[in-house]
């Protein structure tokens, strides 16, 4: 553990808004501590953002800063914590409100209004602000996120990005002085992710208030500056340093969390990196790009330029087009491509691009007004849900919403007692899918007593007993930390391996694309724009810019450094970290 040392920008007055002191905090269902001496203070007006693996205690701080602990989650506290200079113990959790803010990760889980208006307004409601005094605010709100236009719309209307604007809006309405993000990243594509994190750095800029990020994504987030970052693992503060000094340091490998790509480069090139390279971003950098350029000339050559049009097709889509309503505008236009046996594709596009659509298409859960769909040869098109559950699984982002039963092995075994089978057969089949997840020795125990991953786990199984021959996964990693994410896609790759699965990823995770899978198909309103290999598609500037994507800092690195070939550097750079980190060949 670390003590406090903490950092003013400058010309910045040093005012703690926030300060833990020995602070100890255990869960009443729990054993051990969640927080650990925690001693850290946060300035007014500073940004800062906070790293550490799943349950390293980031989540838990913020609970303790916005007083959902204790008044929400009661546990047992030693230590003491301040806000705004005042003991927290003496706040009730109306009055911390009106100082710290939450925006959540689902954005979803925190609208409460039929219009964006009311939602926003809604804390104003309660209070019992006079209607013009509180549309007034409502709509200044607004103004600061650049939603005034969108004022009458149904939260529903929105897109991803959207929704967390309004969900910003209605925490500053109150003029609160701290902003707590819970992973606004999480749910987001790409370009509306660095969107949000622009909005946050403007927000920052213009309002001077205090706020605090959670994000497992380090890359992304730091495309805006921060005055410091702070990581957490086992409960306790491990840093609590620049972005320029953490990045050059070895914190990051040491606590599980994935430094930038362009920094992994640097060091497979045999470039020292110090914080005097302003290391933080590709457009900060400072470094002699040489020992790069001959690094990456002794680099593998692809050998796939060629991109293969023939493939011995499993799932094949052809010419599929879908409308929710008979005057509604198409969610699908002319939609054609294929996914081979054995083959992990992306599915990628912005949020509303049609990418559910298409998943729920392919799974019967609505029917396509034209085109059609094959898998192995067979016309999908007379066959039932739960006829296609057998050759076609999906799995939810959130394993929560698939789970049904209190314990294990019945959720695992409630496919095949739907479709009659024998109770040993039952129990053949789901000890083998147990066993092949990793959770055979916990066969007997309640679901509650698993964690994300391993419930993420479950469901896999619980579709694995059926047996099928294609999966198709929404946002697999989804609030995963890096050896959560790395784990479970290792996993997903030794079932496609031995059991010769085909895997369709609906993913915003650039990195996931790049590393895990071998084509991508892009969607932009509806229509398919693009069926490439990964690599292509984050190098083409026309494609990022309709699909909403992001391009990958490996090709802005290279373009900075002036090597050969940009775009073939960010492939051979793929196919050799997978290597050097000891995993399977995609």
């Amino acid at each position: 553990m670390i003590n406090d040392t903490c950092t003013v920008s400058k010309g910045r007055e040093s005012v703690p808004v926030i300060e833990f002191k020995n602070y100890t905090f255990r869960y009443r269902t729990q054993i051990e501590p969640t927080l650990v001496d925690i001693n850290l203070t946060v300035n007014k007006g500073e940004k800062i953002l906070i790293l550490g693996p799943s349950g390293s205690g980031k989540s838990t701080l913020i609970h303790c800063i916005n007083g959902v602990i204790p008044h929400a989650f009661t546990g047992e506290i030693s230590g003491e914590l301040y806000l705004t200079g005042k003991d927290i113990n003496t706040l009730n959790i109306f009055e911390i409100s009106k100082t710290a803010g939450t925006v959540l990760q689902d954005t979803d889980g925190q609208f409460v209004g039929l219009s964006a208006a009311e939602d926003i307004a809604f804390a104003q409601e309660n209070d019992c602000i006079p209607s013009k005094e509180m549309h007034a605010h409502a709509y200044e709100a607004a103004r600061l996120v650049d939603m005034t236009t969108h004022l009458d719309k149904s939260p529903q209307d929105l897109s991803g990005g959207q929704k967390q604007r309004i969900s910003i809006a209605g925490v500053l309405v109150d003029d609160v002085e701290i902003l707590l993000f819970d992973e606004p990243l999480a749910n987001l594509d790409p370009a509306a992710g660095k969107d949000a994190v622009e909005l946050i750095d403007d927000l920052h800029k213009k309002t001077g208030k205090t706020v605090l990020i959670i994000e497992h994504r380090l890359e992304d987030a730091l495309h805006r500056p921060v005055d410091r970052i702070i990581v957490m693992n086992k409960g306790m503060i491990t840093a609590n340093e620049t972005s320029a000094h953490l990045i050059s340091s070895g914190i990051l490998a040491e606590t599980g969390i994935r430094e930038p790509l362009y920094i992994s480069a640097l060091k497979y090139a045999g470039i020292k990196i110090d914080a005097g390279m302003n290391p933080q971003h590709t457009d900060t950098l400072i470094c002699d790009y040489k020992p790069l350029v001959e690094w990456d000339r002794q680099l593998e050559v692809s050998n796939d330029k060629v991109y293969e049009t023939v493939r011995n097709t499993g799932l094949e889509i052809r010419n599929l087009r879908f409308r929710y309503s008979d005057k509604g505008e198409e969610a699908l236009k002319d939609i054609s491509f294929s996914v081979s046996k054995g083959e992990c594709v992306g599915l990628v596009g912005k949020n509303g691009s049609g990418k559910s659509t298409l998943a729920k298409c392919i799974c019967g859960f609505v029917k396509p007004d034209h085109g059609s769909m094959l898998y192995n040869s067979q016309d999908l098109s007379g066959f039932s849900i739960m006829q296609r559950a057998e050759k076609i699984g999906y799995v939810m982002q959130n394993p929560n919403q698939m789970i049904s039963f209190p314990m294990i092995f019945e959720e695992a075994a409630f496919g095949l007692k739907c479709r009659g089978f024998p109770e040993a057969e039952i129990k053949e089949r789901v000890f083998e899918a147990l066993n092949v997840c990793g959770l055979y020795p916990f066969r007997n125990w309640p679901v509650n007593a698993l964690s994300f991953g391993q419930k993420k786990r479950l469901t896999v199984a619980s579709i694995l007993v059926l047996r099928p021959s294609f999966m198709i996964l929404d946002e697999p990693t989804a609030g995963q930390d890096f050896k959560a994410y790395t784990e479970f896609m290792e996993f997903l790759f030794n079932l496609r391996d031995e059991l010769g699965l085909s895997l369709l990823l609906i993913t915003h995770d650039m990195h996931l694309m790049l590393e895990y899978t071998v084509r991508a198909v892009v969607l932009s309103e509806g229509e398919c724009i693009a069926d490439k290999k990964p690599y292509e598609v984050l190098t083409n500037d026309e494609i990022i810019k309709k699909a909403n994507l992001k391009r990958t800092s490996l090709y802005d690195l290279a373009l900075k450094g002036g090597l050969d070939d940009p775009q073939e550097f960010v492939d051979r750079f793929i196919k050799y970290d997978r290597q050097a980190r000891g995993r399977k060949t995609i």
